[in-house]
């Protein structure tokens, strides 16, 4: 299980392993993890962990947040990734890694040496599907244990590219304007999920607005994410 390491000054203050989907840092005492020092924001980050991967963002701090020394507004995070905020300093831990090569996820990142979304769409021969209203990006395709799970995809609606159809066969799907708001669509064993990962306003599913916890997905679904409607079905 993955987990952060908070500490000050070489100190280690706490142990806080990632057991929900969403957790939250800052001032406020109502933040997950809590630190009382005026250099935090009140909301100041975020961390999403879905399935075994998990991800950072800064909540338009006052300060901002580094990782390994590099501001971030988005950051995939790694083994022994170093996050730093104001004296205080949390590090991430887990035992899973990823494949070797396997690191289309590069999409949220956005520290100074990340590639943006836009600049990763426009790589020739990249699987991304590159629109004007939503951007498109799937993770490598699942093992074949998870063959059980039936065929699903999502079908756009509205938009220059209605009518278009996008198979979820990866493990993770990521829907979206990155830096205005991006969900993921989880393929698990037992069925599909909705996560929502970047951006103020969550996306609706089936005209409810949804929180931050993964919501699962049924036939004939309507997504709304970024102002693109998409309908989810299950392939016979």
């Amino acid at each position: 299980m993955a987990k952060l390491i908070l500490s000050m000054d070489g100190l280690v203050l706490k142990e806080i392993p990632l057991t929900k989907e969403r957790l939250t840092i800052g001032r406020k005492p109502h933040n997950d993890i809590q630190i009382d020092n005026l250099a935090i924001s009140g909301e100041h980050a975020v961390v999403v962990s879905i399935l075994n991967d998990s991800f950072l963002e800064d909540l338009n701090s006052t300060n901002g947040t580094l990782v390994n020394g590099q501001p971030i507004k988005k950051h995939f995070l790694r083994n022994n990734d170093v996050v730093e905020l104001g004296k205080y300093k949390l590090k991430y831990m887990t035992d899973l890694q990823p494949p070797a090569g396997e690191f289309e996820k590069t999409m949220l990142q956005r520290s100074g040496t990340a590639k943006t979304a836009a600049e990763l769409r426009l790589q020739p021969g990249s699987d991304a599907m590159t629109r004007s209203n939503i951007g498109v990006r799937s993770q490598p395709k699942p093992p074949a244990a998870s063959s059980g799970v039936p065929e699903a995809a999502v079908q756009l609606l509205n938009g220059p590219n209605a009518g278009r159809e996008l198979d979820l066969t990866k493990t993770l799907t990521t829907l979206g304007k990155p830096g205005l708001q991006v969900a993921v669509i989880a393929r698990r064993p037992h069925g599909y999920f909705i996560t929502h990962v970047e951006g103020r306003q969550f996306p609706v599913l089936n005209g409810q607005m949804l929180d931050a916890q993964a919501h699962p997905l049924a036939d004939h679904d309507v997504i709304e994410i970024a102002g693109i409607k998409m309908e989810f079905f299950l392939k016979a």
